[in-house]
């Protein structure tokens, strides 16, 4: 059997001057609960989560205006999920996106108009991570009922287990879940990414590895004049220590901590000149590189909480984009990655403006722990409507689950029976 992969649609568009109060008005409504509201997310297929988010100026006392990014990860294919959104969500798109620049006018918001403009809109993301590649909305939802079936299967029946073997414990699970139409899917195998995609992935890894041993030797000649660029600029940018607002870390801290999981997003500009601008693009390169090709099956460098995440640049690449979901607190969440990865959050994240200063590029940086928190939560913006599927199950829980009931096919010794009962 074969499932498909994950991906990722980010829609940014200008906001029409004079409708963001309308448009924040329309998101307040859909906030309370997103599952439902103008645009259902609970009936969209395949939506694993998803965010609108309103994206501020880089200097509120210019001109450039608000954005609004409409940000969904999905299964694929992507183009089945705007087919579907443009079509049966099409008033709920309209309510929240006739505040935009562009957007048809209301004679002319048919199916195929409402595509054209989100697919003109679409921005593709420079980097984008899931925590484990093929496992569709359907499996996880399917696989935790699964865990809930058999839990109370075994609840009910509690005094007949006492003196059991495991595996015949385990025995008369198999048999109830074969003795259930509804459950049955569950003795076969997970399905994988299909053939096709894994070829296409394999193909873009060679090319990608080819790229980098054609580039290899002038990027060899040029890192001495590189490495001077780096140290001039990482010595002379300016570091402030910056410090949070009260009224902002009371409002970020107001939708945290609702659920299992969280949202987080981040947007910063990057530092002046086209060095930075570069060297911020190379470094997610590489980074999606290792999300797409190695950090693919349940963790990034270590960090397991994270369901999700992306960077998108803005703006002629002068602005980024970070959105992640999240299991646990938001410190928590920065700690894991302090203690596990802070090189890669320097490599990234200190071309942008306000970074801490670093030391050759990864070092320094988010080891001033302090510094790197307020500096985040500076950043760090609510989303102002979120929804997300399964709200309550950890990354843990969803890799539990599969466990539970790849662990109802093939033989398991006593054990191995033990050890499975145990996820239970």
């Amino acid at each position: 059997m074969t499932t498909t992969h994950q991906v990722a649609i980010t829609i940014v568009a200008r906001v029409i001057p004079g409708a963001l109060a309308e448009l924040k008005a329309t998101l307040a409504g859909m906030s309370a609960d997103p599952a439902a509201s103008a645009i259902p997310f609970r009936q969209l297929d395949g939506v694993h989560f998803a965010r609108l988010m309103i994206i501020p100026p880089p200097d509120p006392r210019g001109d450039e205006g608000q954005s609004l990014a409409f940000i969904l990860d999905c299964d694929a294919p992507a183009r089945a999920r705007l087919r579907q959104l443009v079509t049966t969500m099409g008033p709920g798109l309209d309510a929240v996106l006739e505040s935009c620049e562009g957007y048809p006018r209301e004679a002319e918001r048919s199916p195929r108009a409402r595509l054209a403009y989100l697919r003109s809109h679409s921005v593709p993301a420079a980097t984008y991570y899931v925590n484990t590649v093929g496992r569709s909305l359907k499996q996880i939802q399917q696989e935790a009922l699964l865990r809930e079936e058999i839990e109370h299967f075994l609840d009910g029946r509690a005094r007949e287990w006492p003196g059991q073997s495991a595996t015949s414990v385990r025995a008369e699970i198999q048999r109830f879940v074969q003795g259930r139409e509804a459950l049955r899917w569950a003795l076969q195998p997970a399905p994988k990414p299909s053939l096709a995609w894994r070829a296409t992935e394999l193909f873009h890894l060679g090319r990608a590895a080819l790229l980098i041993v054609a580039c290899l030797p002038l990027a060899l000649i040029a890192a001495p004049a590189l490495a001077v660029a780096l140290r001039r600029r990482e010595r002379t940018d300016p570091a402030p220590r910056l410090v949070p607002d009260d009224a902002h870390i009371q409002h970020l801290a107001s939708v945290e901590d609702i659920l299992a999981q969280n949202q987080f997003a981040a947007i910063g500009e990057l530092k002046p000149g086209s060095f930075r601008r570069y060297l911020a693009r190379t470094v997610l390169w590489l980074v999606g590189l290792g999300t797409r090709h190695i950090y693919n099956r349940g963790q990034l460098t270590g960090v397991r909480s994270i369901h999700a995440a992306r960077w998108v640049f803005l703006q002629d690449y002068r602005r980024l984009i970070f959105v992640s979901n999240y299991d646990g607190s938001l410190e928590n969440y920065m700690d894991d990655f302090i203690d596990k990865v802070s090189w890669g959050l320097n490599a990234v994240f200190s071309n942008g403006e306000g970074y801490p200063r670093t030391n050759w590029l990864v070092r320094d940086g988010a080891r001033d722990e302090q510094a790197f928190k307020s500096y985040i939560r500076t950043k760090q913006r609510v989303s102002e409507v979120w929804y997300t599927a399964y709200g309550n199950l950890t990354t843990l829980n969803i890799e539990n689950n599969a466990r539970i009931r790849a662990g109802l096919s093939g033989q398991m010794d006593e054990a191995a029976a033990t050890a499975w009962l145990r996820k239970l």
